[in-house]
């Protein structure tokens, strides 16, 4: 869409307001078939447009109101055709959430993709690291991302998980795999490691590099309650989701799949909320994994190693023996950042061997990808 140079807008509290459709720009590859906008300048701004000739005030609102687009609500200019538009940043490389805020009310973005997080579907925008490529898609061979339907004793409903099988998988019946159990984090689903992580195409390059060994990702709901138990207030609704994964998930997984059942070759890992659930259905049964990863989800600032877990890093002798990796990380800018490295000093004083990472980033898809990416080739070997 071009506007006459004369209804040219006003530059208003650090946001653009577009002129003409950029040059310097290209649709975001999170954009529904056939959409102009979003835009992504070479630059790293964004352009955002939709038309609501109705509409007093229109704004972008980052998810959660602030992430790596920055912090919003950026006000939208209305030039005389209807059209609203903002441009934005330089904004951060990675996945973003945001909305429309449209005369106050939330809206999603009529041009963008919708992916589950905050507890809603949300538009998103991906905007691509020209430094980073290791989560596209690349001319390698490919695994599959399965869609599991099982039923769970312990929630007394149907479940679904995705299950990524890697490359070579149907190739040959003989050939058995180990097992990742990743998860998401708060207000997001079984989707994300997929749509907004880009788990499988992280692990296709990966194995085809010879960098990690070809594994299955098993990628569940978080949320579970048990079947009996009745709503309680103040309860994130997950609280059985640990039962559900030792009780239900991994003997389902180990039906249906060509899995190696056994501790050696299982791991869990996790993203915010699913790496404290990784963190405590791991080290909780250790006679299950050997293999824990907590992506921006350590414990908090006043951790006690001499409490928690159940006590379990009382005796670092033990817990060595007993995991293969014990894996943490945290992007520096993340709230959660000095629980981390806290956890981190004291699992180092305390002699349980552990493998930290730390980095640029905040609480963002961006930082948990790399996760991943530096995770996986440590597991298995």
């Amino acid at each position: 869409m071009h506007f006459r140079p004369q209804f040219a807008l006003l530059l208003i509290a650090g946001v653009h307001a577009l002129a003409q459709a950029p040059v310097d720009s290209q649709p975001a590859s999170s954009n529904v078939r056939g959409a102009a906008f979003p835009r992504i300048h070479t630059d790293r701004r964004v352009t955002f447009q939709v038309k609501a000739p109705g509409a007093r005030n229109v704004q972008v609102m980052p998810g959660g109101g602030s992430n790596g687009l920055g912090k919003g609500p950026f006000d939208m200019a209305k030039s005389p055709d209807g059209n609203w538009s903002a441009t934005i940043g330089p904004v951060q490389p990675g996945f973003h959430y945001y909305w429309l805020l449209v005369d106050g009310v939330p809206a999603n973005d009529p041009a963008s993709e919708t992916y589950f997080g905050w507890g809603r579907q949300s538009s998103g925008i991906d905007v691509p690291d020209l430094a980073l490529d290791f989560y596209e898609p690349k001319n390698v061979p490919h695994g599959d991302v399965h869609i599991h339907w099982y039923s769970s004793n312990v929630t007394g409903k149907m479940r679904r998980a995705f299950v990524y099988t890697p490359p070579g998988y149907g190739a040959s019946a003989r050939t058995h795999f180990p097992v990742l159990y990743l998860q998401h984090g708060a207000g997001e689903s079984e989707r994300g490691w997929t749509f907004q992580g880009r788990a499988n195409f992280i692990l296709d390059n990966l194995i085809a590099a010879g960098k990690a060994v070809p594994m299955i990702v098993v990628m569940d709901n978080g949320y579970a309650t048990r079947g009996d138990a009745p709503p309680t207030a103040g309860q994130r609704g997950n609280e059985a989701f640990g039962e559900v994964v030792i009780r239900d998930l991994i003997p389902e997984i180990d039906r249906a799949y060509r899995t190696r059942p056994d501790r050696l070759h299982r791991a869990i890992a996790g993203l915010s909320m699913g790496g404290g659930q990784a963190l405590a259905t791991g080290l909780g049964a250790l006679d299950t994994f050997s293999h824990i990863g907590a992506f921006s989800g350590a414990a908090g600032r006043n951790m006690d190693l001499k409490t928690a877990s159940g006590g379990v890093f009382t005796n670092a002798e033990a817990l060595n023996k007993r995991l293969k990796l014990f894996w943490i990380g945290c992007g520096e800018g993340d709230s959660l950042f000095p629980g981390a490295k806290r956890m981190h000093e004291e699992l180092g004083r305390a002699g349980v061997r552990h493998t930290w990472w730390e980095g640029p980033g905040l609480h963002e898809w961006q930082v948990w990808r790399k996760h991943l990416h530096a995770f996986a080739p440590l597991l298995f070997r």
